[in-house]
């Protein structure tokens, strides 16, 4: 099964989304996917509503319709007062809202999206539209498209409501106070293990999920204002090129905190491509060095230079933090599925616990762009965490959202509740870790 990924970049939906509401955007069918035919538009889009249909052309425009109605293939004209055209120019959207409304539609069951004669996707089970500005839309053809009729592209996206609970499914108190008690609880943690002093908690995700981002966040909370150590930014291959151990420290001279954040190279889908398994193997048990560089085509092994033959407790990993971006969940490749499928089964054989962070959640929802307080409050959020919990197949509760800071220069209380409340979540899973091996201790002393 081909993976739906979305062409249309985040800020483009944003932009379209604050056109019409608390809402965001599912992808239902992309051309290059499931065919340049009308009854495959049909067969993914019919009885969906509301939608927003996207054209892209061989000149690099972007441009669109929106529609309220459920497309169908009665061959009739449909009424729709809301229906509009748009384009992006120069990142600005252009609306040209619909002239003639009872004409707003055809449902041709030939063609993709048809737009009151005005903008056709899709025409004659061809990648070309068509497109006669004045008839019910008016628009500048050669602002819009460029007068370039060749489609590379077309999507369509179901238009869905972010709904608000009426009470948070999960308990959170915003306030300073609070804040103030995480920070003291993590400071003074002490793993029940008295040959470990720090926690060490491993972080995994794709490529741009935000690993580095989490240990620049929570550095940021401890130092007192926004920073950034671990390399982080946006890029298709991953920024973290070796494997690193970032020990955090209370305050700019402060001492260090007992948790150890490991941030590894991303997993890609392609095979041969970003982290390798065997690679997390050798992290999970304690035999990579710090500052080991990454080579996909060769992971490390017995012989090579720094590998520790022979790993205390305090060098293995006590937790696994899978990191993955709340708004790529529902367009996570098969193939890096199946990876951290492989991944897991690894991590459990070595009884270490693990859960997941599910970042960027303001991105994914408006209402929680609004405000981060209603992280729980989010119907969308929820959906997308028990999607997680299944896709990933850890339970609920071991799924926390968090915001890491990007754009920020000031800390923020919620922000800054969010990412302790995780480090609070992975301590005590630390201690899960640690009292299991006890546990197994103990039973084979009594078996022998």
């Amino acid at each position: 099964m081909s993976t739906l990924n979305s062409l249309l970049s985040r800020s483009q939906q944003r932009t379209i989304c604050s056109q019409l509401g608390t809402v965001k955007l599912k992808l239902l069918y992309k051309a290059t996917v499931h065919g340049f035919t009308g009854a495959a538009f049909h067969q993914r889009c019919d009885n969906q509503s509301p939608t927003v249909s996207v054209g892209y052309n061989t000149s690099g425009y972007v441009f669109g319709g929106y529609t309220r109605k459920p497309f169908s293939q009665s061959g009739q004209w449909v009424n729709d007062d809301q229906a509009f055209l748009f384009s992006f120019t120069g990142g600005r959207l252009q609306k040209y809202p619909v002239t003639s409304a009872p004409y707003a539609l055809l449902m041709d069951a030939s063609t993709g999206p048809y737009f009151g004669n005005a903008l056709i996707f899709v025409n004659g089970n061809s990648p070309v539209i068509c497109s006669k500005p004045g008839n019910y839309y008016n628009f500048n053809a050669t602002e819009m498209h460029g007068n370039d009729l060749n489609l590379t592209e077309c999507e369509v996206y179901q238009v869905e409501e972010t709904t608000e609970l009426e009470k948070p499914w999960r308990t959170v108190i915003w306030e300073s106070g609070k804040r103030n008690e995480l920070m003291e609880s993590i400071k003074t943690y002490k793993p029940t293990v008295s040959s470990v002093s720090q926690a060490r908690v491993l972080l995994l995700g794709q490529v741009g999920a935000g690993k580095s981002s989490f240990f620049n966040s929570i550095n940021s909370v401890f130092r007192g204002h926004v920073t950034s150590q671990a390399i982080s930014g946006s890029s298709s291959t991953s920024l973290t090129t070796q494997f690193r151990t970032y020990s955090l420290k209370a305050g700019r001279e402060g001492k260090p905190l007992p948790i150890v954040l490991c941030d590894t190279m991303g997993l890609e889908d392609s095979k041969g491509a970003g982290l390798d398994v065997d690679d997390i193997s050798s992290i999970l048990k304690g035999h990579m060095p710090d500052c080991y560089q990454f080579n996909p085509a060769a992971p490390l092994h017995a012989e090579s230079q720094g590998f520790r033959k022979s790993p205390d407790l305090k060098d293995k990993i006590h937790c696994v933090a899978y990191v993955i971006d709340a708004c790529k969940v529902s367009i996570m490749p098969e193939k890096l599925e199946e990876k951290l499928e492989t991944i897991r089964r690894k991590v459990n054989l070595l009884g270490i616990p693990q859960l997941v962070l599910l970042t960027k959640v303001d991105e994914a929802c408006p209402l929680v762009k609004e405000d981060l307080r209603n992280i729980y409050k989010s119907g969308y959020i929820k959906d997308l965490m028990q999607e997680v919990s299944t896709r990933v197949g850890v339970p609920l509760s071991c799924v926390v959202p968090v915001k890491n800071y990007n754009e920020e220069l000031e800390l923020d209380l919620s922000c800054d509740i969010l990412l302790l409340s995780a480090v609070i979540q992975m301590l005590r899973f630390v201690d899960n870790y640690f009292d299991e091996l006890s546990d197994r201790l103990s039973s084979a002393r009594l078996n022998d």
